[in-house]
């Protein structure tokens, strides 16, 4: 790859200001734009001011601005067939099918993948009318897991420990709560065990393993209270041995692979697995079809490859042979989100401090939900920032992490004080 290439960006939260930033680091990037972006990718990216729903649009932009390659960052427009249409013009994309990317956009298909190809997941049933939901729990009691069928910003599911709890998200689900994505309701085993994510770089045919990471999705600490799109990240996730990941590659990666190419929709993206690791072992929960997020925030800040040469790789469908290089340092990322997410909140609250929160040794921080409003920084949404930081430890990186949101000054921002809990009791036994 010896001609520097113009990338367009699509997306605006904090795993867009992350893959710009691995980006950005490539002496094979040309120009980078992004739609719609953030404040903070708006500093290393040009905006392009196109609707990512109008894919015309965007194939014109494409062209108008020398544009031969597009990185999908966020779940929708895949799901939408924005890569299908972009493929279409003969423009390189990084980001799976239309069909493909159904393996987070129903989470029935995904069930009915593992069924057919023998993927270890919980056992599960299917249901698009409330009565037979309801009927179904009546047999199988909590604990249990509700999951509306479709795309819900990561709130659709319930991990449900009474049969009240169960037939409550059973009925927002049929309700509308999560709009069209509830139509349909997938019921699932309560598993039990640690949860890790793993991400896999995919062309198609070939399967690259990016580092492993661990999230906490609850908004309260001790992992309490209602699951949000993630509250904090670090990586690597100490659960994730060599022999598991080896594991999860031989009996959960590859699988897919080999059955979504059997069914003509081959994957090409990256494949983010939630996992738990079970007594029995490694069992998938669910796909995603992009970058997690907040783990792509510590995965960006521990990749020593060039992000730019891999991302365009997978979507030519050569990654035979690559190999990718991680720094050994933990990362840590503590998510800064306003007073009352994941309910209503507000937008437009100052926020200051950040040149003092980076001047820390180690800390970088990432905007999600942020825009400018004149020459001030404002909140825009409901997790707003990612204050990410390195050490040796999880120790060490959660201690620069809170060393920085102390030098913040946003009144209307809250965040974990535990991320790493886990992780920091294990250093601890040692």
């Amino acid at each position: 790859m010896s001609e520097r290439l113009n990338v367009l960006l699509i997306g605006s939260g904090g795993r867009e200001h992350a893959l710009a930033y691995g980006l950005s680091k490539s002496d094979k990037l040309g120009q980078l734009y992004v739609a719609p972006g953030n404040a903070g990718l708006l500093q290393i990216a040009t905006k392009a001011d196109v609707s990512e729903s109008d894919h015309q649009a965007v194939i014109q932009f494409c062209q108008d601005q020398d544009i031969s390659f597009v990185v999908v960052g966020p779940e929708a427009p895949l799901v939408d067939g924005l890569s299908d249409s972009l493929r279409a013009a003969g423009l390189d994309v990084f980001g799976p099918s239309k069909e493909a990317a159904q393996l987070e956009g129903s989470k029935g298909y995904t069930k009915d993948l593992c069924a057919e190809f023998n993927i270890p997941t919980a056992a599960y049933a299917r249901f698009d009318t409330q009565s037979e939901a309801l009927s179904y729990l009546a047999d199988n009691p909590a604990p249990i897991v509700i999951k509306a069928d479709g795309l819900a910003a990561g709130k659709g599911v319930t991990v449900a420990m009474s049969q009240e709890e169960a037939i409550a998200a059973v009925e927002d689900c049929f309700d509308g709560a999560f709009g069209e994505a509830g139509a349909e309701v997938v019921i699932e085993a309560f598993l039990e065990g640690e949860e890790a994510s793993l991400f896999a770089l995919c062309d198609g045919k070939t399967a690259l393993l990016l580092p492993s990471a661990q999230d906490h999705k609850a908004v309260g600490e001790g992992d309490t209270g209602p699951n949000t799109g993630g509250m904090g990240a670090y990586s690597p996730a100490p659960v994730m041995t060599k022999n598991l990941t080896d594991d999860v590659l031989s009996k959960i990666i590859q699988p897919t692979l080999d059955g979504m190419a059997s069914r003509g929709a081959p994957f090409s993206g990256v494949l983010f697995l939630g996992l738990m690791i079970t007594d029995q072992g490694p069992e998938l929960i669910e796909y995603n079809v992009r970058f997690g997020d907040p783990e792509c925030q510590t995965l960006m800040m521990r990749l020593e490859s060039d992000l730019l040469e891999l991302l365009l790789a997978s979507a030519r469908g050569e990654l035979a042979g690559k190999t990718i290089e991680t720094s050994d340092d933990v990362v840590m990322n503590v998510v800064m989100a306003a007073k009352g997410y994941p309910g209503s909140y507000r937008k437009g609250t100052a926020i200051h401090g950040l040149a003092d929160a980076e001047a820390l040794e180690g800390v970088k921080i990432f905007h999600a939900g942020t825009k400018m409003d004149g020459d001030q920084l404002v909140a825009n949404g409901g997790r707003v920032l990612n204050i990410c930081a390195r050490g040796k430890s999880v120790t060490e990186a959660q201690a620069r992490c809170y060393a920085a949101i102390e030098k913040l000054n946003w009144e209307d921002g809250f965040c974990r004080r535990d991320i790493g809990w886990r992780a920091i009791a294990r250093e601890n036994q040692v």
